[in-house]
Parts: structure tokens; C-alpha cells; sequence
């Protein structure tokens, strides 16, 4: 009941540290938004892109409420508006909605490009090329206390940047306990649900260290709030602590730790495993046990790439559901990602070896064991949250229902290394759009087969469940959960529901395929689009690649093709892929630099 309620007076507080450090340092548009994007745990958006979403003006007015507002703010001199966004207001510029803010997407020599406001000179520039040390330690990281960690105790300008901000961010916060909210829990809740943060100010305190942290403020003159002080002496040093399987917070008001208050029906993995709900376990992969006859198949390799431990979980999973020990199985975590993918490292060493059947055997594991989940004799829920990319969308796709959190990044993006998707994801794909249509009805494939290709071909990436299921990586039938937190118990329930209802899995059928006519068709398009230098000539030879699997083959259009039929067309492309160099320096590419070559 105060003005900006919890997210937005934190939130705005941290862009108005950010705007006021920014000008002490020295750094630009685009660093700031290097800092404080995935390094801290953040959205990409981070501040000025998110300022442009917003609309300058609102984030104006929401600035403006704090400071007629908030009159005892300990901090409302800083609540004013710069002057720069003034400026921009004036003219228009008011982000995305006008076309321009502190970004502007326009054409340089005939190429997109997005320019950044100098907010010196106040016009459009270039944006520098970012190479900061600390965001390089900090994106090594697996967790964000990591990420959050490693910036704040670096030594460059990036990391003087956001230890700043944190460190103001968190003494506001703390100063704001008992005003905008009576304990943490809440702030925290508020700055990752309102900001899509992965951790609010009191978590990322206890990642910096809070008696480390305390010192340095300190001795930087900033003036810390006697309830740390007081947790420092009465506490454990953290604000949050691990007991009895349980998270505790400490209480400003009891001076203790208390439970972190959840809903009763929500399941966290950490919990299952600190009670002994361990099934097996290998590197890559946990199967848990989550109550009712459920089991939990965990990812837990870097960035939760699919290796062979990762299969291995996934079909011991399977098979005690076929043996009755589980009645059903859920396929899910609670990382920032769901799964990003293969292992394109071991595809690429592999294939500098010229082990071509050992790269045919990885391939043909994970088809085995998607399929395996599709046709297993309990229901096998899928759950995933953050990014499903590649080899994680073709797992998500083979569940026999997908769980999915409201937020959830879709694509098969595998042409982008150089491959196409070969873990069932085109196969997937096409019986969903060939397979649309009633038995017995005749009806045009080419619609659908350019859809489709335009999918994979172009990589489209959903970025929401809904957006997953017009593009459809997701059906109908498939359910989305706005709370990520509440994403698995709501699988497990999806399992339990599907067996009460007497869950048979699925019978086998055939798609029709547009066959070589198709694929005639495709290529035409394919040579008009190199030609026009749309693509380059090596995108052109993957899409005549790819073509030639979603339309089935040299077959006569109408064939009817099993899915057996499209995992050995999918295999056979990837592998011959794999032995072409520039698929290779693709692959390197991406390793080295974390984004897609075009040669």
C-alpha cells in the first residue's frame, strides 16, 4: 500500500543507481546493459532496453511518484529525472512504441543494426563492442550467486559498476524493511517475479558475502542499516539459511530465522534429496522420488547439455516405469535453463577424429531414448522452464504432455552449428503439421511443409509457452504455468491425473509426405534466397539438407512414411553434416564466442 509498491520502488531505485553511476564512471548505454543483463543474473533486457519496453514517459512518471510520493524516502534526491530522458521525452523518443529510444533499429549499408544513444552528444551510435574481464568469469558461472560473486569483486570498470548499484540497491532495500514489506522474502519475491530477476536484493547480498560486503560499504562511506548489523551479530551472517531441508530468512522483526513461507503442494528438488529421495544417480542426471509413485529425471550437467549420462537417467527412468516400479515420470529442474542442447563439444571432437559411427551411435541414443519416453507405458511429463534449444526442445516434444512455465524459450535452433535437429525434432514437427488433417481427407502439403520449414530452417525461437504453441512446439493438449516455482508439482499432477484416467500410451501411425516434388519446391525457394543473398552458400546446402528430410526423402508425393523413416533421414543429414568443415568451424564458433557464425 505505499506508491510503487514493492518491484517498482526497488527496481526504479537500482535503474536510478545505475543512471547516477554510470555518469561517475564514465560508461555507456550498451556497458551498462552488458553489466546488468545475464552476468547479474538478469534479464537480457537489463536496464535501457527494459526502460524502452516500458516507454520512457511511464518510467518518467514512475520516477515522479516516488519523489511527490515517498517524502521520508532516505534516498529521494536521487529520485528525479534526468535530464537526458527529459530530452528524449521531448522529442519523441520514447522506445520502442515510438520507434526510438535508447536503442533504434535501423539499416547500416543494407544490414539491420541497432544503435545506442550516446547520452553525451545525444545522438544514435554505433554500439561498442563489450569485452569485460569480469563478465567473462561471471558467464563461466553455473548459478547466479556465482555470476552475481564474481562481478561485484572484479577489478574493472564493469565490476566498480555493479558493485555500485548492488551495493546500494541492497542497503535501500534493507532500509525499506518494514515500509514496502515486513520481511525479505517478499522484496526478493517481488524483484523476481515483477523483474524477472534471478535474485532479489537480499539474495544477491548473501551472494557478495554480507560481512564482506558490510566492510567495503563502509569503508566506501555508505551507511548501513542497523538490521544488518544486527543480523551480523545475532545471526549466521547470511539472510538466508538451509535447516532441516527447508530455507530460513531472517526475521528483522524476531531477530530469528524462520521458515521461508511456500505453499504446501510445491515441490523443490533440493528438498527431495535432503530427505533421502534419491533413486540413482549418475553425473549428468538424478532420478528422484516424488511422492505417489512419481518419478523425477533431473538435469544437472553444464547448462543441462544432454550427454550420454543425461540418456542413460532418462531411460532408467523409463524403464521402472515399464516395470511398474513408478507409476509415471516427470522430466524437469529448476535451472535457469531446461536443456540448451547437445553436447556440440563431443560432436565436434568426434568428428575431427572422423568417428562418423560414433557420432551416428550418440544420435541414434538420444532417438532411441526420446521415443522410448513417447511410448513408455506411463506417462512421462515434461517440465520445462528457462530455455528448451535444440536436442531440449526434441526432449520436451517427446513427453507425453508438456508442463511448461509461462516464460519458457522454444526452438530448434541446430542450423546455427551447422547441423539440423536430429533427436526427433523435425520427425516431431512434421507428424504434428503433415498429421493435422483427418485420415481419409486429401489436402495440400506445401503449406505445411514450408511452415515447418520455416521453423527449423530459420530457427525461430518461441519466446513464451504461448508463443511455443503457435509455432507448434507445444499442442493443445499441453499446459502452461504462469509461477515457475510451481512448475513440477504441477507435472507430477498432470502424471497422477493422466493415470487415474487409465493412460494408455500412444499407437503408432504414418504421416502422408510431399516427397520429391516438395523438395524440388524447397529447393527453388532455397536458390532464389542465396541468390538474393539472403542466405550464404553453405545455409543454402544445409537447407537442401534439411528439405530433404521434412519432405521424406526421394519419394512420390502421398508416401506414407513411419517415424522410424524420418529418425533415419534426420540421422543420416547430421552425420553427413558433421564431416563438412565449415559445419565444423561453426561449432568452434560457437563454443569459442557463444553465438552463431554465418560462413
Amino acid at each position: 500500500d505505499t506508491p510503487n509498491f514493492v518491484a517498482n520502488r526497488i527496481g526504479v531505485f537500482g535503474i536510478m543507481s545505475v543512471f547516477h553511476w554510470m555518469e561517475e564512471l564514465d560508461v555507456g548505454v550498451t556497458m551498462a546493459d552488458k553489466v546488468f543483463g545475464p552476468p547479474m543474473g538478469r534479464p537480457k533486457s537489463a536496464v535501457f532496453r527494459t526502460a524502452d519496453m516500458v516507454g520512457l514517459d511511464t518510467l518518467a512518471h514512475v520516477i515522479r511518484t516516488v519523489a511527490d510520493g515517498c517524502e521520508d524516502d532516505p534516498w529521494r534526491e536521487r529520485f528525479t529525472v534526468p535530464e537526458f530522458m527529459t530530452t528524449m521525452v521531448d522529442q519523441g523518443l520514447l522506445g520502442s512504441k515510438s520507434g526510438a529510444g535508447f536503442y533504434k533499429k535501423t539499416k547500416v549499408d543494407g544490414k539491420k543494426a541497432i544503435l545506442a544513444m550516446n547520452l553525451e552528444t545525444m545522438e544514435f551510435e554505433a554500439q561498442p563492442k563489450v569485452r569485460l574481464d569480469s563478465i567473462g568469469m561471471a558467464r563461466d558461472k553455473d548459478d547466479v550467486a556465482g555470476k552475481v560473486n564474481t562481478m561485484v569483486w572484479g577489478k574493472d570498470i564493469g565490476a566498480q559498476l555493479a558493485w555500485k548499484v548492488s551495493a546500494e540497491s541492497c542497503i535501500y532495500a534493507a532500509q525499506l524493511l518494514g515500509e514496502i514489506a515486513d520481511d525479505i522474502v517478499n522484496i526478493d519475491r517481488g524483484m523476481r517475479w515483477g523483474f524477472a530477476y534471478e535474485g532479489g536484493p537480499f539474495q544477491a547480498w548473501d551472494a557478495m558475502g554480507v560481512q564482506r560486503s558490510v566492510e567495503r560499504m563502509e569503508d566506501e562511506g555508505m551507511d548501513v542499516p542497523d538490521v544488518v548489523r544486527t543480523l551480523l551479530t545475532k545471526g549466521e551472517g547470511s539472510w538466508y539459511v538451509r535447516r532441516d531441508g527447508m530455507d530460513h530468512y531472517w526475521c528483522v522483526i524476531d531477530e530469528a530465522y524462520k521458515p521461508v513461507p511456500i505453499a504446501s503442494r510445491l515441490i523443490f528438488l533440493p528438498s527431495l534429496k535432503e530427505r533421502s529421495k534419491t533413486i540413482d544417480k549418475n553425473m549428468g542426471a538424478t532420478l528422484l522420488d516424488m511422492g505417489d509413485g512419481v518419478g523425477c529425471v533431473e538435469f544437472h550437467t553444464k547448462m543441462n547439455a544432454i550427454d550420454q549420462d543425461i540418456i542413460a537417467m532418462l531411460d532408467k527412468g523409463v524403464q521402472k516405469v515399464n516395470d511398474g516400479e513408478l507409476v509415471g515420470l516427470v522430466v524437469g529442474n529448476e535451472d535457469t535453463n531446461f536443456c540448451v542442447g547437445a553436447n556440440i563439444a563431443a560432436v565436434m571432437m568426434l568428428a575431427m577424429m572422423r568417428q562418423f559411427d560414433k557420432i551416428s551411435e550418440m544420435v541414434a541414443a538420444l532417438q532411441d531414448s526420446a521415443m522410448a519416453m513417447k511410448y513408455c507405458r506411463g506417462p512421462v511429463v515434461t517440465a520445462p522452464r528457462g530455455m528448451a534449444l535444440g536436442g531440449g526442445a526434441e526432449i520436451m516434444m517427446h513427453g507425453t504432455k508438456v508442463r511448461a512455465a509461462g516464460e519458457t524459450y522454444i526452438g530448434q535452433v541446430e542450423l546455427g552449428v551447422g547441423v539440423i535437429p536430429a533427436g526427433g525434432g523435425c520427425k516431431e514437427l512434421c507428424f504434428r503439421y503433415y498429421g493435422s488433417t483427418p485420415d481419409g481427407v486429401k489436402v495440400d502439403l506445401f503449406p505445411h511443409m514450408q511452415r515447418i520449414f520455416e521453423i527449423i530452417g530459420m530457427a525461430k525461437v518461441a519466446t513464451s509457452a504461448q508463443e511455443g504453441r503457435e509455432l507448434g512446439f507445444l499442442r493443445p493438449s499441453d499446459a502452461i504455468t504462469i509461477n515457475p516455482d510451481a512448475v513440477l508439482a504441477d507435472a507430477k499432477a498432470d502424471v497422477l491425473g493422466l493415470v487415474q484416467m487409465g493412460y494408455r500410451p500412444p499407437r503408432k501411425r504414418t504421416v502422408k509426405v510431399p516427397g520429391s516434388t516438395g523438395i524440388g519446391a524447397l529447393n527453388i525457394g532455397i536458390h532464389t534466397m542465396v541468390g538474393g543473398g539472403w542466405i550464404t552458400e553453405y545455409e543454402g546446402f544445409m537447407g537442401r539438407k534439411l528439405a530433404h528430410v521434412i519432405c521424406g526423402g526421394n519419394v512420390p508425393s502421398g508416401t506414407e512414411l513411419t517415424e522410424q523413416d524420418f529418425l533415419d533421414l534426420e540421422r543420416e543429414a547430421f552425420v553427413s553434416l558433421c564431416g563438412e568443415q565449415k559445419t565444423m568451424a561453426r561449432i568452434q564458433h560457437m563454443l569459442e564466442k557463444g553465438k552463431p557464425l554465418r560462413n
